[in-house]
């Protein structure tokens, strides 16, 4: 009687929203390191030495998976690389102490599994096998194959058919290849509408006719916001598909970067068919090939669905991680997609960006630790945010004298051999002849490299395991359990860029036989430190 007693009592408490907090603490292993929950290792504009790289140190701060995705992809998931994993259906709590790894959880008492196997390998495949096998689907080829174009750092919100065709015929005029095109922010009349605003775009169906001739793809931005003063607000509100204030029946009016708006809410089949609709029809009348999804991170609906307490139960579905999860599966409906923050949906066909990074040589430090960090939890196709950086104001008034021309080199030679490669500036407004044509080299580079990105990436729907790969996944034991400037792509290119100005790096090899890309051999098992000139991404093949 006393334990149905309990029983009813914990049920009660979680019914009324009240839900059991566990805390449950692993000890670890000798020589045990822990990798996994966020792809982002910071906010942008946070300094280098206050980010916390991969992986996790013996001492780690709380961080919260309830309501924190960092602005980019996140996951129940953490992995060591002595085979060993912890997984939760639901958001929970984490830090290091002492080398304890303490998770608490609203919901269960989270255990670690030790898989049969020693390695980050194993403990990746185990979990991965178990809670978020391959899918057997991926993007569309030419995601992968060709460079993306982005127009938010040349146009802003002043998205206009203009300058739109303009920026396609300067691709092609300096000699870059064709690929996937995206209009961002701007196109509409206003938030949650799908017309062309016809003050900037007087010949919608011309325009992507012409840029379609000109063998690219193209992709709109949207959001799941709407403006609270539409016609849209109306539709949604009626189909009561829009998010809640807390205990209200009233639509919540959210604050997000660009102000405040109303907010799709993705539990309601009224509201997801609504919004599938309008974007199909865009479709048919357009041509319109795909959709970049933006915003949906954790922190927008927090306010309004929880106030101060970070999570409720599992009855409401209003909340960040599961509106995340829920706007991630909508849009892999799309063959060309694209999401900034994600929460679990592990090797689904989505296209996860890195957030956006300013232009700094300390930012372009974040792209390898991050893409090789999107791969342990189940993020295999991830594009590594915009080229030389997502930051509008970086590339506003340019002091062309002190622009430094060799960061966006490096920055496009790091994503060139990346499993997408996305410009938003204009390199050849940027640059001098000189350095666009080391640019232009490595957008050549990465289309010459596409057909096997894309065999990566029709492996990885199959079999689950990441295309960028941390060494320690690819080459246990062999100390390379916090190397995170250098990655494999798939089993047989181990790439090295300069992440730092300067034209030296130091290269750590695996054991084996490794030729680089000039055709030099090398006795790998140990560190050789190479000549890196301004024209130069080295890479070295596999043994």
């Amino acid at each position: 009687m006393k334990k149905i007693t309990i029983f009813l009592l914990s049920l009660c408490l979680s019914i009324n929203g009240f839900a059991q907090k566990f805390t449950s603490k692993i000890a670890p292993l000798a020589g045990e390191k822990w990798y996994g929950a966020y792809t982002a290792k910071a906010y942008c504009n946070t300094p280098l030495k206050d980010i916390t790289f991969l992986p996790y140190a013996a001492n780690e701060k709380k961080k919260d998976l309830r309501i924190d995705n960092r602005g980019n992809q996140a996951a129940p998931l953490l992995t060591s690389n002595k085979g060993r994993y912890v997984w939760s259906n639901e958001p929970f709590v984490f830090e290091f102490v002492n080398g304890n790894l303490i998770i608490s959880s609203d919901f269960e008492q989270v255990q670690v599994v030790a898989t049969s196997g020693k390695t980050l390998r194993d403990a990746y495949v185990g979990a991965k096998d178990k809670y978020f096998p391959a899918s057997g689907k991926t993007l569309n080829p030419l995601m992968y194959k060709m460079p993306q174009y982005n127009t938010w750092i040349e146009l802003g919100t002043n998205q206009n058919q203009k300058d739109l065709l303009k920026y396609t015929n300067d691709v092609l005029k300096n000699g870059f290849p064709s690929g996937v095109f995206m209009i961002d922010d701007g196109w509409a009349k206003h938030y949650g509408n799908f017309e062309f605003d016809p003050s900037t775009f007087p010949d919608p169906k011309g325009m992507m006719d012409t840029i379609h001739a000109k063998g690219f793809k193209v992709m709109l931005w949207l959001t799941p916001f709407i403006s609270p003063d539409s016609r849209e607000f109306k539709q949604v509100s009626k189909l009561k598909g829009l998010v809640l204030e807390k205990n209200t029946n009233k639509p919540a009016i959210i604050k997000w970067w660009n102000g405040y708006s109303a907010c799709i809410d993705f539990t309601k089949p009224e509201a997801v068919n609504w919004l599938r609709t309008n974007l199909k029809n865009l479709q048919t009348r357009y041509g319109i090939d795909g959709y970049k999804f933006d915003a949906a991170d954790f922190d927008f609906y927090q306010e309004w669905t929880e106030g101060k307490a970070p999570y409720p139960n599992k009855s409401t579905n209003t909340t960040g991680p599961i509106q995340t999860e829920l706007f991630n599966k909508f849009g892999a409906e799309f063959d060309f997609n694209e999401f900034r923050a994600g929460w679990k949906n592990g090797n689904q066909p989505i296209a996860q960006r890195l957030q956006d990074k300013q232009y700094s040589w300390e930012d372009l430090k974040l792209l390898v630790p991050d893409m090789l960090s999107a791969g342990l939890i189940g993020q295999p196709y991830t594009c590594p945010d915009m080229i030389g950086g997502g930051l509008l104001s970086n590339f506003e008034n340019i002091d062309y004298a002190k622009f430094d021309q060799e960061l966006m080199v490096r920055s496009a030679q790091t994503q060139a051999m990346m499993p997408m490669m996305q410009f938003s500036v204009a390199p050849w407004r940027v640059l001098d002849k000189k350095h666009l044509d080391i640019v232009r080299n490595a957008a050549l580079l990465h289309a010459k490299m596409g057909e096997y990105i894309y065999e990566l990436a029709q492996k990885t729907a199959k079999e689950g395991e990441p295309i960028v790969r941390h060494l320690e996944y690819a080459f246990p034991n062999q100390g390379f359990e916090s190397c995170d400037d250098q990655f494999m792509l798939g089993e047989k290119y181990l790439v090295t860029p300069m992440i730092e100005k300067g034209t030296e790096r130091q290269v750590r090899l695996p054991k084996g036989t490794w030729i680089d890309e000039l055709g030099n051999k090398f006795e790998g098992g140990k560190t050789i430190k190479i000549s890196v000139p301004l024209e130069r991404l080295p890479y070295f093949k596999a043994p």
